[in-house]
């Protein structure tokens, strides 16, 4: 692994309304999925093969932390989002549960830089021999955990409230289960844990600091990924419904939508393969407050999008096709952005 300091390999792109800086700061990092501040200068990064990066940018010290994690490294699957919060940690992962069977699964530890003992606090019912579709992003709101759950490849799950996979769960931070979730009120069919269904695979998931709400990115199948807020006790209708794209045999799916389902803010056909998600809110680029930043995989590109009471307003591309695909996007402290890809490379995008 390499370290780069900030005045070294510097790019500069003059894209939509500022001079952006992209900066290497860490290369040769393994298949890395997230990353999460611990502070402004250290950060942990998750490798889909089960490793656990803490890096410190200043005193430039990267060490691999040892966990007790049972993580199966399996085609889309592996050791996926971390959140760092209060002195926790908090990841979400493909889960070994035997037999070629693995789940969507979130464990919790207290911080410790020699040894991360993890204690699962969610585990995606029933475990499926399948390495597609886990999700799995990772958003706190107030007291209570988020985790997207990808639907394992199994299409038609997804609208099955008593099974996990295609949906969006919401659980205490302790693992215990909010009195307030769907099936307390209106859905008695439902899990306990289940907060919304009718989900693909939802890389991206952020709270807005403006109105308190969550949004995500959805991947869809050729076509129809989208840009939306989160619902409670929603169904965004998978795969009954197919957001505009096809099959990926090139046979129609489901329509775009229809009544009684939830509606995204923005439909991407053809696919961009979306990734993470954020909304902005810093000073580095006061001009981005309150819109999404959504970053891609296919055509490798981070995205600003505009939208105002749940409608799409416009959207412009930052860059694409200059650092690698996309993983990860997270703001730090003075409102720059870390930007994660899949070919190995920490970078940091700020005003040039």
């Amino acid at each position: 692994m390499k370290f780069y300091y900030l005045f070294f390999f510097i790019f500069f792109f003059t894209k939509v309304s500022a001079e952006l800086k992209l900066t290497p700061i860490l290369e040769d990092l393994n298949k890395p999925w997230s990353v999460t501040l611990k502070s402004n200068s250290e950060l942990l990064i998750t490798e889909k093969s089960g490793n656990i990066i803490f890096f410190n940018k200043k005193k430039n010290i990267i060490k691999k932390i040892p966990h007790n994690l049972k993580v199966l490294e399996d085609g889309q699957g592996g050791l996926l989002d971390i959140l760092f919060r209060d002195q926790k940690v908090y990841v979400s992962y493909s889960e070994d549960r035997g037999d070629g069977k693995s789940s969507t699964s979130v464990a919790v530890a207290n911080y410790n830089l020699d040894l991360l003992n993890f204690n699962n606090i969610f585990q995606a019912e029933p475990p499926i021999a399948s390495g597609y579709h886990f999700g799995s992003r990772l958003v706190i709101r107030k007291d209570k955990l988020y985790v997207s759950v990808g639907e394992r490849g199994k299409g038609i799950i997804a609208q099955d409230p008593k099974k996990h996979p295609g949906s969006i769960i919401r659980i205490n931070l302790d693992g215990s289960i909010p009195k307030d979730n769907p099936k307390f009120l209106d859905k008695k069919e439902w899990l306990p844990e289940i907060y919304q269904i009718g989900i693909r695979n939802v890389q991206g998931m952020a709270l807005s600091p403006y109105d308190g709400e969550i949004y995500m990115t959805n991947h869809g199948a050729r076509g129809g990924d989208w840009f939306g807020l989160l619902f409670k006790g929603g169904n965004y209708g998978w795969d009954k419904l197919y957001w505009g794209g096809t099959k990926y045999s090139g046979l129609p799916g489901g329509p775009k939508w229809l009544p009684g389902f939830d509606k995204p803010i923005k439909y991407y056909v053809p696919s961009i393969a979306t990734s993470a998600l954020l909304i902005y809110k810093g000073k580095e680029f006061s001009e981005w407050n309150g819109k999404a930043l959504i970053s891609a995989l296919k055509d490798q590109s981070i995205r600003l999008l505009t939208f105002k009471n749940n409608q799409f307003i416009k959207e412009e591309i930052i860059f694409k096709d200059e650092i690698g695909r996309i993983r990860d996007i997270k703001i730090d402290n003075e409102g720059r952005i870390l930007v994660l890809t899949d070919q190995g490379g920490l970078w940091l995008m700020s005003r040039g």
